[in-house]
């Protein structure tokens, strides 16, 4: 009895990411696995496959084979009619393509700076809700098109145009989600040195900064500014944002930027971490109407240093 082994050979174009229902069906056989008293290793030697084939159909990465999940099920002596039902759904569902993928499909990689953008944006996909540190730049979720496009072509400068465009469509895509019926919340502290930085030609600071003043105004929105005053704190060693991920989809998970690529963090112990973090830059920063006359003032400045055209 053996699974089927996938090979990965790097093309240099962005993989294909776990859906929510990757993550449900993931999270159904590692439940499984445990209930059958079975350790990782334990059942890749019984299935005569890799640990790393089973670990990833078990975090929900890649697309997931009819049949392995069909030997799976043999092993763990799964038997109850609608449980088998419910995971030949969960394997039917985790076969259809994602959203995002339309947007990455062909988009070359590059290394530290865009490993592999469909991953966050399938995590973001499945979440509730969303804090974020932002030190030096918005998070995509606060983002205009002109700022997106301008971070993206200053990170990017051997990409096309139509790619950044690409890139630039699905963050757009990805802020729908503030706005649906049932809406993504966003806690968004937001350090003063991004609201004072220049981003873009002029205009967009002041655009951005009026984007900012609208979404504070939601109510599935929180907006915190960490003034200068307020000093250094642990979390400006780098971004990141928290997601929230409902249980019946998989673990929290926390998501890290640095200079040599982006991290992806589901140990309780270190998402604990970052939630502490998070209270630390909450608990320094301005309250709501103080952050709001900041934002004010700030887009005032650089709405001011836009000059008119004749």
């Amino acid at each position: 009895m053996c699974i089927h082994e996938e090979t990965n050979v790097g093309t240099g174009v962005v993989e294909q990411e776990p859906t929510g229902a990757r993550r449900r069906l993931g999270a159904e056989l590692r439940r499984l696995r445990g209930n059958a008293g079975m350790r990782l290793e334990e059942a890749a030697s019984r299935l005569k496959c890799s640990t790393s084939k089973v670990s990833r159909l078990e975090n929900g990465k890649g697309i997931p084979q009819a049949r392995d999940v069909e030997v799976l099920m043999s092993l763990y002596d799964v038997r109850a009619d609608l449980e088998i039902a419910m995971l030949r759904r969960l394997v039917q569902e985790s076969r259809s393509a994602g959203w995002w993928e339309s947007y990455v499909d062909g988009l070359s990689t590059e290394r530290y700076v865009l490993d592999n953008p469909a991953r966050y944006a399938a995590l973001e996909t499945d979440a509730d809700a969303v804090t974020t540190f932002d030190v030096s730049v918005l998070h995509g979720l606060a983002q205009t098109r002109g700022y997106s496009w301008a971070i993206l072509e200053q990170r990017l400068p051997r990409h096309q145009p139509w790619e950044i465009e690409r890139l630039v469509e699905m963050v757009v895509h990805r802020k729908q989600a503030l706005s649906r019926a049932d809406p993504l919340g966003l806690v968004q502290i937001v350090d003063e040195a991004a609201l004072r930085r220049v981003v873009g030609p002029p205009g967009v600071m002041t655009e951005q900064l009026d984007h900012l003043l609208e979404l504070a105004g939601r109510p599935n929105v929180s907006l915190q500014v960490l003034p200068f005053e307020a000093g250094t704190f642990r979390a400006h060693d780098g971004q990141f944002a928290i997601l929230d991920i409902p249980d019946e989809l998989g673990s929290d998970v926390v998501f890290v930027e640095s200079h040599t690529g982006s991290s992806y963090l589901e140990d309780p112990a270190e998402v604990a971490v970052f939630r502490g973090l998070a209270d630390e830059v909450r608990a320094g920063a301005l309250d709501t109407e103080r952050s709001l006359d900041m934002l004010r003032m700030y887009r005032e400045r650089h709405a001011g240093s836009v000059v008119p055209k004749p």
